[in-house]
């Protein structure tokens, strides 16, 4: 039974998948309140595991997106990987908004909101579901030079607005999408992804 963490957007998300099924989920829009919600959205899920059923791997969202949500999204899932003794392992936000968006043989670019007026973005493509290109932290008019026609996640139609055309499907990842994911993104280490540069710069 796989535990599924997601905290790294406005969304707390959680999720015990066996397979390709979603055994239970809680999903909510929390904004800023992940540290508050994420431990007794867990508490929910574990007192729905089926009898003789255990936790016995974890996947947690590394961002990127919001600085304090990773943080309390991989807090919460190396302190549990310890106590339960299973393994822990990472995605991408971005990566779990792609397997959730696009269809057989789509290509698309996945666009969520950043820091500074920044979009974080990635392209992806399906069949099977893979990233194209690099994460980058750009300017919705940057970004739109090489964006795909689709455009997926919070910052897509900023996106498409600076471009002036194209498709934008507003989402926010969801915990019980991991189950869409190739083995390959749900294998990262659970470290974070800031997707950017930290604003504080060393004294000199």
């Amino acid at each position: 039974m796989l535990l599924v963490i997601e905290t790294a957007t406005i969304a707390c998300s959680v999720a015990l998948i066996a397979g390709a099924a979603v055994v239970a989920e809680r999903h909510e829009l929390v904004g800023r309140g992940h540290a508050e919600r994420l431990v007794p959205q867990i508490g929910e899920l574990l007192a729905e595991l089926p009898a003789g059923e255990r936790v016995d791997a974890i996947l947690v969202d590394c961002g990127p997106g919001s600085f304090t949500g990773v943080r309390v999204g991989l807090a919460a899932a190396r302190a549990l990987g310890l106590a339960w003794g299973v393994p822990v392992r990472g995605c991408s936000s971005l990566a779990l908004l792609a397997a959730a968006g696009i269809n057989a043989a789509e290509r698309a670019t996945v666009a969520i909101t950043g820091g500074h007026g920044e979009l974080f973005v990635q392209h992806f493509a399906a069949g099977p579901l893979r990233a194209t290109g690099d994460l980058a932290s750009l300017t919705p008019i940057a970004a739109a030079q090489n964006a795909e026609r689709l455009v997926i996640g919070s910052g897509a139609a900023a996106l498409v607005a600076a471009r002036g055309d194209g498709e934008a499907r507003d989402a926010v990842p969801r915990a019980a999408d991991a189950r869409l994911l190739p083995a390959e993104l749900a294998a990262l280490p659970p470290s974070p992804i800031y997707g950017r540069a930290p604003d504080a710069r060393p004294a000199a």
